[in-house]
């Protein structure tokens, strides 16, 4: 294993990439959002039931045991469990203030978090005020933890098309707003939404100017992957596991230098990954892929962005020169503005 020490990567300037503020919410914040929220939510939709035990506050004990899943449909109900309680711009104001602070202290310059505002239009509420929330978040945390953030608006696959255009079109009406609008994508259950699906909705982004993120690979085969490429023209992919089962895919992500956006501890907890040894991480960097490393949803997977270049380090021996490769390739990969990235690149 490389000697590199927890101070170098901790210090380590870099980017991440693929993260869910929802699942960046610790269970102590939980905790106290339950306090306030502690009262069924008055579902617009009767497709989505709320907590059994959402009539009380929750303890810290108790939203550490959402996270004790077994599989990825546990994962997504856990999820679920957390957006229960988020209602009201001050719960967005208060997640993402947290969140850069977290960030900043694993060494976390900029990061680019996925919003689920297609849940939030799944339970009939308006998302307009809790937008504020969010960018009051933001500029106070980047203002005090010196950490950019950029917003991707997220479908869920399984919601079907029809809801999928309607995130594109706040974000759309948001981009108008902020530049801090900068893409969309979906996530959500890969198994029930293939990408072929959204070919218009994807079209109609790119036409708008909005950055293309596609979840791709992380429960099904290469071909989710492919038609991510060919049908939603994605700029960058979230997992791609699976493009380890084709050499001709992976020869092709190589060569189109395509942004893959893994998340080790994230395929393990969820077992799109058997075992840390099966994971492609090393295979992929070493064919030149565009790799970067990321949390997915640190709070629910345990897991920090230092932690991730640490596991890269001690089981797939990543040198200090490989790790700062990757966090290269985190800046480079990012949708930040090319005279920004160069900034941030130059500290390395």
């Amino acid at each position: 294993m490389p000697d590199v020490s927890n101070d170098f990567i901790r210090n380590l300037p870099k980017a991440e990439l693929h993260l869910h503020l929802e699942g960046s919410v610790d269970p102590r914040t939980l905790s106290e959002l339950s306090e306030k929220h502690h009262t069924p939510f008055p579902w617009a939709s009767n497709r989505y039931k709320p907590l059994e035990n959402s009539h009380r506050p929750l303890t810290v004990a108790e939203c550490e045991a959402l996270y004790n899943y077994q599989d990825f449909t546990g994962f997504l109900m856990a999820f679920k469990a957390v957006t229960e309680r988020l209602r009201d711009p001050e719960d967005y104001e208060l997640i993402t203030y947290r969140l850069l602070e977290k960030l900043a202290a694993e060494g976390c310059r900029h990061a680019e978090s996925f919003v689920s505002v297609g849940i939030v239009f799944w339970r009939g509420q308006e998302f307009d005020a809790l937008f504020e929330g969010l960018e009051r978040g933001r500029i106070r945390g980047e203002r005090d933890f010196g950490v950019s953030l950029l917003w991707i608006f997220d479908a869920v696959r399984n919601f079907g098309p029809a809801e999928c255009a309607k995130v594109l079109a706040k974000a759309v009406h948001m981009r108008e707003r902020t530049p801090s609008v900068v893409g969309i994508g979906i996530g959500g259950d890969e198994r029930m939404g293939p990408p072929e699906n959204f070919t218009d909705v994807y079209a109609q982004a790119a036409k708008a100017g909005l950055r293309l993120s596609v979840h791709a690979g992380e429960t099904t085969g290469p071909s989710s992957i492919t038609g991510a490429l060919d049908s939603l023209r994605a700029e960058r992919l979230g997992h791609a596991l699976s493009a380890k089962d084709d050499p001709a895919l992976l020869a092709r992500l190589v060569r189109q230098q395509v942004p893959l956006e893994l998340c080790i501890t994230s395929n393990l907890c969820t077992g799109s990954c058997p075992e840390l040894a099966a994971h492609p991480l090393r295979r992929y960097f070493d064919a030149g892929a565009l790799v970067t490393l990321n949390t997915d949803d640190p709070e629910m997977f345990h897991s920090t962005l230092a932690g991730e270049y640490r596991i890269a380090c001690e089981h797939f021996g990543f040198t200090e020169a490989e790790l700062t490769q990757l966090a290269a390739n985190s800046f480079r990969a990012s949708w930040l503005p090319e005279e920004r990235k160069r900034e941030l690149l130059n500290l390395l």
